[in-house]
């Protein structure tokens, strides 16, 4: 009998990692929507026609929908349905639909914002199950669990504007650094610390001197966010270090590659590295792990 709940114990965790990595996934595009900007402009506080944000954590946490959108809209469908009114928006007496059912103004067409949620909230999902599958039950799937949505924010964030705001890689690095110190205090658990710390340093300062060698080749924010990620890997040992350092190269020179073959870029053109930075120390923590 306990061979039988040790087998299914796994499967257990997996559903509840994928359950985890869902509801955290579909907080993403919010946090997404608001930080993804050029770095001279101030953090977005309001959704794309100006509605202001509210919710928990000063507007930071919750669905990227706009509640005020998606009322508007929803008088807009009732007045096309309402005798005699077809084509006066209930509240807004100013504006009257110009044909198609299009308003004029500044009217809002949709009350979702941000990347798609939808997709968001899989793919974090699909990522925690995979850390649940490849760690067990031990210690440190805690830690993985907690930052895999962070990870999926980065991605998500370099992807839109190219850029690793302080704000995320310096807080991945820190709380990786910490939990691993307290999970290594926990029994059970496989990797080492100091491994993640030394990894954490040596990887951000191979970063930096490729920064140093070519700037335009490689961002100071990827030199920050591999402090993260060297800590991450560096907890399992150097090989899974290598390893994904190595994945994250491979995944960003590809997709370069697949770039210039389809002509939408050259040799010199800029693409964000970090998500295949990201991609790749998931790699090499899911082989770690397993291997552990």
């Amino acid at each position: 009998m306990d061979l039988e709940l040790w087998s299914v114990r796994p499967l257990w965790l997996t559903v509840l990692a994928a359950l985890w990595g869902a509801a955290a996934g579909l907080l993403v595009p919010r946090a997404a929507y608001r930080i993804a900007v050029e770095p001279d402009e101030a953090w977005r506080t309001r959704c794309p026609d100006g509605h202001v944000l509210t919710g928990a954590a000063g507007g930071w946490l919750g669905l990227a929908r706009c509640p005020d959108c998606a009322q508007y809209l929803r008088d807009l469908r009732t007045s096309w349905s309402a005798p005699g009114d077809a084509g006066r928006v209930p509240g807004d007496a100013g504006r009257v639909t110009g044909g198609a059912g299009r308003v004029s103004g500044n009217a809002p067409t949709e009350y979702r914002y941000g990347p798609g949620t939808p997709l968001v909230a899989l793919a974090t999902a699909g990522a925690c199950a995979g850390l649940a599958l490849a760690t067990g039950a031990r210690p440190e799937l805690a830690v993985w669990l907690l930052l895999a949505p962070l990870g999926v924010l980065l991605a998500v964030v370099d992807f839109r504007v190219q850029r690793l705001p302080d704000v995320l890689t310096l807080p991945l690095a820190g709380l990786a650094l910490v939990l691993l110190g307290v999970m290594a205090l926990v029994p059970e658990h496989a990797g080492q610390w100091p491994t993640a710390l030394f990894g954490s340093l040596v990887l951000g300062g191979a970063y930096f001197l490729l920064f140093l060698v070519n700037p335009n080749g490689m961002g100071f924010g990827d030199v920050k966010l591999a402090l993260g990620i060297g800590a991450v890997l560096g907890w399992y040992g150097w090989g899974t270090v290598v390893l994904g350092t190595f994945a994250g190269f491979l995944f960003g020179g590809l997709y370069g590659l697949g770039l210039v073959l389809m002509r939408r870029a050259g040799r010199k053109t800029s693409i964000p590295f970090g998500p295949f930075l990201i991609a790749g120390a998931y790699v090499g923590l899911l082989i770690g792990a397993y291997a552990a």
